[in-house]
């Protein structure tokens, strides 16, 4: 069908991420089944398809997601999936015209980023630090050498290294701003960690370096030498450098529940707890502290600088504060006189 031709082409020509593809795959079977008049997965050819492909049911169809009580956002999520299939199918002389364009969008809430602030995160750090330390990797050692595999010292085992695992989670997620589905896609070669660099792999396959600091690198190194202690090998460039304690490579959902139980009781962590608010924070930082606004795009891996210029929010915010707190007519309230 039309709808398969069209995830293989974002996927192999356009290179859009494997989520991505599995989003828009799911938004085109959602409106084939809308089609089709029930939504028991029922198929509908491409003839049914390209003669449904009108504004008019485009739009009954944005009504019937926002009656089942999805946020504007996703409904408008629904319309740019639909209208890239039908840019898609405008290309190959398919259609004449893109029908979704034709569509009014429902009004999204400007929504600023979530962030965390400084202070919960170094209490986060400071909280966990002994994790980081050579120490709990001599022990981690100790207790794989000694051959011991009862219960309770395999337990033992599996908590140290699942310790260090997310303490290591959040420390790259914070300090680098990656992605998810980029810190899940890094391999041993990507951390270099002599020249203190790592390499992306993010959006379209684009690949950018970003600079480790030396705490960092040294809470790499322990946590590779860990997985070394624990598999019993040296691993392969190519092999993830983040892991599971059974071997095996992290999973968005492992990832997810990592950071919501990291900072689970940690004053000031309010609000949503996950990976994207890590980049939302480092970014908001770096804003905040100066940082001129196109390293910044680099570092995150934005397409346009439109993405991160919302992060300049921050900063009007601290310029606010220290207007009220210095400023000598906002210290009397506005007023003009003594």
């Amino acid at each position: 069908m039309y709808t398969d031709d069209f995830i293989s082409y974002i996927r192999g020509v356009k290179r859009y991420s494997e989520r991505t593809c599995s989003i828009y795959g799911d938004i085109l079977k959602s409106f084939l089944e809308f089609l089709s008049g029930n939504g028991d997965g029922l198929q509908t050819d491409d003839r049914t398809l390209i003669s449904g492909l009108t504004a008019g049911m485009i739009s009954r169809y944005m009504t019937s997601l926002h009656d089942k009580g999805l946020s504007p956002r996703t409904i408008c999520q629904h319309i740019s999936a639909l209208s890239s299939f039908c840019r898609y199918l405008l290309g190959r002389d398919i259609i004449k015209d893109n029908p979704a364009s034709k569509v009014r969008r429902p009004e999204e809430k400007n929504s600023l980023p979530v962030f965390y602030r400084q202070k919960s995160l170094e209490k986060y750090f400071e909280g966990s630090a002994w994790n980081a330390g050579a120490e709990s990797l001599t022990e981690f050692r100790k207790l794989i050498d000694s051959g011991d595999r009862s219960e309770s010292a395999c337990k033992m085992i599996e908590e140290l290294y699942e310790k260090r695992l997310s303490r290591l989670i959040i420390s790259i997620l914070f300090q680098t701003g990656i992605r998810r589905a980029e810190l899940i896609s890094l391999t041993c070669g990507s951390a270099d960690l002599k020249r203190s660099t790592l390499t992306v792999t993010g959006k379209g396959d684009k690949m950018r370096k970003i600079p480790l600091t030396s705490s960092l690198c040294e809470e790499i190194s322990l946590y590779l030498n860990a997985v070394e202690t624990m598999l019993g090998r040296k691993r392969g460039f190519e092999e993830p450098l983040l892991v599971t304690f059974s071997g095996n490579g992290l999973y968005p959902v492992f990832v997810d529940r990592t950071v919501k139980k990291e900072f689970d009781g940690i004053e000031g962590m309010t609000g949503r707890k996950s990976p994207h608010a890590l980049r939302h924070t480092i970014a908001t930082e770096l804003m905040d502290d100066g940082a001129d606004i196109y390293s910044i795009k680099e570092m995150l891996g934005h397409s346009s600088l439109a993405a991160t210029q919302v992060y300049t929010h921050t900063s009007i915010e601290q310029l606010k504060n220290i207007y009220s707190n210095a400023h000598p007519r906002a210290k009397r309230g506005g007023n003009n006189g003594d």
